[in-house]
């Protein structure tokens, strides 16, 4: 008997879980470790709450989980109640699926003003994540700024800009509603430091944006390269994209609210009297190698409320080598030690889509089963181990079942329209299983 553990409950721990179950049938036992009470991670707590198709995707992991050769083991956080070194020394294999949860700096002066916050603080606030349900970000301000060229500065800058009805069938938490429903925010700037040929937005999320009761895009027809280049573009999803942009710098329509596009803006520095007022941006232009390039010319942005969204980085844990550079563990087409693994965006770094986590998965589960083939003998403790260690150190370790009781909790708990009302604290939800 084999025995795996996966730290991390997002996409790319549960496609990991499904290879693995698949490829040991009964030889192996898999247990899938998560620092929250709950499963799902970046579904969870990372898709937009009115993507709501896309969270669907749970219902394949649902059955992953249900499995009797896999565990969903929560409320158990991997370098505070369990060690690294520890679950080497339980499990033949571990693999590090954490994602990655926390926001990368932007290097400014500026950036530790109150109203300055990260996309994964920002979007962990409205998709009520336990660790950012105290943020109260204040929305007192006619001018919010977004930087970053992708679709979670989409996201963040369409949740600004929607009306309550908008909102129908979400899972945004109460509390979020109700203080973007108070929001005076009325002009959202994006700040991209390249130009449109450059962003890495998708059509689908662009062209929501023009379907907003009462906010509407606006962008300069000046940044655009003249039309002909848009056909060299050998992304045929970019071109599309920057088709939708062309769009909107023509047909510009004025509503209560916009968002505004500054393309070939970098932020230099964020100013304002104990909180953020304003940002100070720098015009650039693209250079020979693609890089963008201050021009010395600067502008300034009034913003209240500034969401930085320009990536993330995995959590360094004791005894996991780590790529500061790149936000990610130090690895080796996934293989990061003898034993010890990583997947999704703790081995490629933040980038890729949901499905991208499912062919990393399975590619690093055949590693495993190369490394010790379905039948070969393993003499580790595996789950049972753990449960000693988790008892001993009086941690309290949720289990599908649970998971269940709390869905079911939050199902019954919705608003009208509402698919859930998440609980929004890991005491809440250990309270409800009778735990302490």
């Amino acid at each position: 008997m084999r025995h795996f553990a996966i730290v991390g409950s997002g996409p790319a721990g549960f496609y990991t879980a499904e290879a693995l179950a698949k490829a040991y049938g009964d030889q192996a036992r898999i247990d899938i470790i998560d620092k929250l009470p709950v499963p799902y991670g970046l579904i969870r707590f990372g898709v937009a709450p009115d993507h709501q198709s896309i969270k669907k995707v749970s219902m394949r992991y649902d059955k992953v989980a249900e499995q009797e050769t896999v565990r969903f083991v929560g409320n158990v956080a991997i370098g505070d109640a369990v060690s690294v070194d520890e679950l080497r020394g339980l499990y033949d294999a571990v693999v590090m699926a954490t994602g990655a949860p926390n926001d990368r700096k932007l290097g400014i002066p500026g950036e530790d003003l109150s109203g300055v916050m990260g996309s994964a603080a920002f979007v962990g606030w409205y998709n009520g994540h336990p660790d950012f349900a105290d943020l109260d970000p204040s929305f007192d301000t006619s001018d919010a700024v977004v930087i970053g060229a992708g679709n979670v500065a989409l996201d963040v800058a369409r949740i600004l800009s929607k009306t309550r009805a908008e909102f129908d069938g979400a899972d945004i938490v109460a509390h979020a509603l109700e203080a973007l429903m108070a929001s005076a925010i009325c002009d959202i700037h994006i700040l991209a430091r390249r130009g449109p040929h450059q962003i890495a937005m998708t059509p689908k999320e662009l062209g929501e944006l023009g379907h907003l009761e009462a906010c509407a895009p606006n962008l300069d027809a000046d940044d655009f390269p003249p039309a002909e280049a848009d056909e060299a573009l050998e992304d045929r999803g970019l071109a599309k994209s920057v088709g939708i942009l062309r769009d909107y710098a023509e047909n510009s329509a004025a509503k209560g609210k916009t968002v505004h596009f500054d393309f070939f803006a970098r932020p230099v520095r964020i100013e304002g009297d104990g909180k953020a007022e304003r940002v100070i941006v720098e015009r650039t232009h693209i250079d020979e190698t693609g890089r963008a390039r201050g021009t010395g010319e600067m502008y300034e942005v009034p913003a209240g409320l500034v969401v930085s969204c320009i990536g993330y980085s995995s959590p360094q844990i004791e005894g996991i080598p780590y790529d500061h550079r790149g936000g990610k563990y130090l690895n080796v087409d996934g293989r990061i030690d003898d034993g010890l693994y990583a997947v999704g965006w703790a081995r490629r770094g933040p980038s890729g889509t949901i499905g991208t986590n499912r062919p990393d998965g399975y590619q690093v589960a055949g590693e495993i089963e190369a490394a010790m083939p379905p039948g070969s003998g393993g003499d580790k403790a595996g789950g049972s181990g753990l449960d000693d260690l988790l008892e001993e150190r009086d941690v309290h370790a949720t289990d599908f079942d649970d998971w269940r009781k709390i869905e079911a909790a939050e199902e019954a708990a919705a608003r009208d329209g509402a698919p859930r009302e998440k609980f929004i604290s890991t005491e809440e939800m250990l309270a409800l299983l009778g735990h302490k």
